[in-house]
């Protein structure tokens, strides 16, 4: 899945095209390179994304189309 749509799914970033403007801005780190928005996320990927001067470190655990809002946390892990 695409990372700016895994964002958007997981509720990490609630709109995909914020996600997309994070990832050509260089504020979406996976395993600890910039990434762009088309980069297939899997499971066992750490994400970090930048939130001004808060940063957000997350692993994804799975990785579906569509979620429930309840179960969305679910698809990943804050570190």
């Amino acid at each position: 899945m695409r990372l700016d749509k895994f964002l958007k799914v997981s509720r990490l970033i609630k709109r995909r095209t914020i996600a997309n403007e994070a990832c050509d801005a260089g504020r979406v780190l996976v395993n600890d390179k910039p990434a762009k928005a088309s980069l297939n996320v899997k499971a066992g990927d750490m994400i970090e994304i930048q939130f001004g001067a808060k940063a957000v470190k997350v692993e994804v655990l799975d990785v579906q189309e569509t979620v429930k809002k309840d179960e969305a946390k679910e698809l990943y892990r804050y570190i």
